[in-house]
């Protein structure tokens, strides 16, 4: 077959739609990687069952953001067909019928596996009837102690309508027998602020020996104190997912802050999209449910065990380090540890930061020494998703306090982050900061902070630009790079984009970075095109991308067009790829890999080879509609060539050559684990990480803290 390509930034359209991998489907792909990490027995036990809370998580919000608007697009009979060529119905079939059996696996995974594993470390999940009698003691105190306190049991009949069933919501349906009206029912809500795994005494308790019961059990147990008077006699779990994407009409809003705190609240009240039951629950109540919630049994999912397993998360908590990853002391770089000028560190050259392995303190500490150097006149940073108790914000309150003039752009609409950064918004306007939220119709998603100083010779700006959030709890678990510079010209475009997110202002053209939605899309097929040409005039074009997520229609199809000319391709995608690899006559120089391991793979690097006159450019932009249309997106270049060949050969290449966390895309759109070549060791690109800097450690630098994780431990 042949695939025939146009040349131009502005064609959406390939000849033949199966060069695409459905986006959803794909999706689905990376989030079975994550599973299979849990089924992994190389991982500590504990983590394999964060693997797994992070699996159903991950489904959580998959089916309540991209199932419910394929949902959506199925009830209104949206004609528009996905690059792949499917209507939203038949993507909503192939969703489900690719859900329903992974969905099952994992929790025989869980009951067959895990648990067995568990118990064999003396941790016991048990069911309620595995309890004796003096454990039953204890849970019935519990409960009356606990429980019982925050538990509103809900009838349903003629005086009682059915109740609304929140959002995440795990509940129970109870039947009863009333003496004069026979069979009735209700309904109890398990209270979310309690811990789902109830601590059961063991009369044998070695150090490290732990039991619990899962709290809708314990709840079961004791519901006739919940009824008195009536005789209960059936109990069975239910959990519902709504639609939780937030629609804005920003345009008529006056106050964005008043319209994000309308839309979480209309959030609680988004049509089901999902009603997860257990097989045991007879069909007279599953078409009750079915009835109340309005939905149809296709929005039914039969789950052979626990409903909701994100909340096993709740089990890392228990302490035993053997159990778990090794501890590891993250890098700093000498010259930039406290007590260290880190504005003369930075003046003397760019400063490279790869996080998790080199510590966020750095970051922490460049924006301390702004707040309290008396030099320092002004700062300006975006926030996007900033977590609990954060040292930045109080950092920035700090400068406030002593003088500097602040201004800080939070991004209101980042999901499932929004009452978080609310809140964060409002503390920071109450110190003083002036806070913006961004651009209309746009999130802003870009990471950058802008410092500027009066020094000896006037002003002079420094910046630190990043792939990842101001967060200084994910930067523990997620791999991101920041860099900090003075460079007066990418100084002068934080200046001119901050102007743009905070003012008025039509630039859209930048001396170095790339900025979406202005012009990211047109910048990077530039770039492909030119190492098509390199590729036909000296036969070493080159293009190497690590990425969240490639979905980008024009994107894929340069780089398609890349792969006839006969440029090699490597790209490192973590989640969703939509562009197909290894097609003849049309992707055979391209090769795609996953990498999923202990830490989550999170920065964009997209390197160019340009005919030896390579370019680097890093950033918080994935190759996606969303990111490239609707977002304010940075790419910023990496110009000082040592800090290059550190990224080139310290990072791309030692993440091309993981043979320990790596999944590679095949044709079929499944993926297969990478293998090294007979007689190699396994290579671990994350381990390696923890013991090797990027740039070589300084003179005097202590490692002897820094403990990697064996290979195939």
């Amino acid at each position: 077959m042949q695939y025939k390509l146009t040349p131009s930034s502005t064609t959406t359209e390939l000849v033949q739609p199966d060069a695409y991998i459905n986006r959803e489907l794909s999706w689905i792909e990376f989030n079975r990687r994550v599973f299979k990490e849990a089924l992994d027995p190389r991982h500590p036990l504990l983590e394999c069952v964060k693997f797994l809370s992070i699996f159903d998580t991950n489904l959580d919000e998959f089916i309540m953001i991209r199932l419910a608007g394929l949902k959506d697009q199925s009830v209104a009979h949206v004609t528009t067909l996905s690059p792949d060529g499917l209507t939203g119905e038949q993507q909503l079939d192939a969703v489900r019928t690719e859900l329903a059996p992974l969905v099952q696996e994992s929790r025989q995974f869980w009951r067959h596996t895990l648990m067995p594993a568990l118990a064999d470390e003396q941790i016991y999940i048990l069911d309620y009837e595995q309890l004796d009698a003096v454990q039953r003691i204890a849970m019935q105190t519990y409960f009356e102690n606990e429980i019982f306190p925050v538990l509103t049991p809900l009838a349903v009949d003629p005086g009682h309508p059915f109740p609304h069933i929140s959002n995440r919501s795990l509940n129970l349906a109870v039947m009863i027998t009333d003496p004069l009206h026979g069979e009735r029912p209700a309904r109890v809500k398990v209270p979310p602020t309690l811990p789902r795994l109830i601590p059961a005494p063991l009369a044998d308790n070695p150090s490290g020996k732990r039991a619990f019961v899962w709290i809708e059990q314990v709840i079961a147990a004791h519901l006739s104190m919940l009824f008195p008077g009536f005789d209960v006699w059936e109990s069975y779990p239910f959990r519902v997912l709504r639609d939780a994407d937030i629609e804005l009409r920003e345009d008529d809003s006056s106050d964005l802050l008043e319209s994000i705190e309308q839309g979480l609240r209309e959030r609680r009240f988004g049509s089901v999209v999902d009603l997860a039951v257990n097989p045991s629950m007879p069909q007279r109540i599953r078409d009750l449910l079915l009835e109340n919630l309005e939905i149809t049994p296709e929005d039914l999912t039969v789950i052979d065990g626990p409903l909701g397993m994100g909340d096993l998360m709740e089990l890392t908590k228990i302490d035993r380090p053997n159990l778990k990853y090794p501890s590891f002391t993250p890098f700093i770089d000498p010259e930039l540890r406290k007590g260290q000028d880190i504005f003369q560190a930075i003046r003397q050259h760019d400063r490279l930061l790869h996080h998790p392995y080199e510590s966020f303190d750095s970051v922490v500490d460049f924006l301390r020494a702004a707040a309290h150097d008396p030099q320092v006149l002004a700062i300006k940073q975006t926030l996007y998703r900033v977590g609990a108790n954060s040292p930045i914000v109080g950092l920035l309150q700090e400068a406030v306090e002593n003088g500097k003039q602040v201004a800080v752009l939070v991004e209101l609409k980042a999901r499932f982050d929004e009452e978080n950064n609310i809140e964060w918004a409002r503390a920071l306007e109450r110190s003083g900061v002036h806070v913006v939220y961004g651009l209309i119709g746009l999130k802003t998603h870009a990471k950058l902070a802008l410092v500027v100083r009066r020094e000896a010779d006037g002003l002079r700006r420094y910046v630190h630009f990043g792939t990842g959030n101001y967060n200084a709890a994910t930067a523990r678990i997620y791999e991101d790079l920041g860099l900090l510079s003075s460079r007066p010209d990418l100084c002068a475009d934080a200046s001119a984009l901050f102007n743009l997110l905070t003012g008025y202002s039509r630039q859209s053209a930048y001396r170095k970075l790339l900025v979406a939605p202005m012009g990211m899309r047109a910048g990077m097929i530039e770039r492909i095109e030119r190492e098509i040409a390199v590729q036909q005039s000296s036969g070493n074009g080159q293009i190497i991308f690590k990425i969240n997520a490639l979905v980008d229609p024009k994107v894929i199809s340069a780089l398609y067009r890349a792969s006839q000319a006969g440029v090699q391709i490597d790209l490192i995608v973590r989640g969703i790829c939509c562009l197909r690899p290894g097609m003849p006559g049309l992707s055979e120089t391209i090769r795609v890999r996953s990498i999923v391991g202990r830490f989550l793979e999170h920065s964009r690097i997209y390197y160019f080879g340009n005919g030896g006159n390579e370019e680097i450019l890093l950033g918080s932009a994935d190759m996606m509609q969303r990111n490239l249309d609707g977002r304010v997106e940075t790419l910023f270049p990496i110009d000082d060539p040592l800090l290059r060949a550190a990224l080139r050969d310290n990072l791309l290449k030692r993440m091309l050559g993981d043979t320990v966390n790596t999944r590679e895309l095949q044709v079929s759109g499944n993926y297969a684990r990478v293998f090294p070549d007979p007689g190699e060791p396994p290579f671990d690109s994350q381990s390696w990480f923890i013991t090797h800097p990027l740039l070589d450690a300084e003179e005097g630098t202590d490692t002897s803290t820094i403990s990697a994780i064996p290979s195939g431990a």
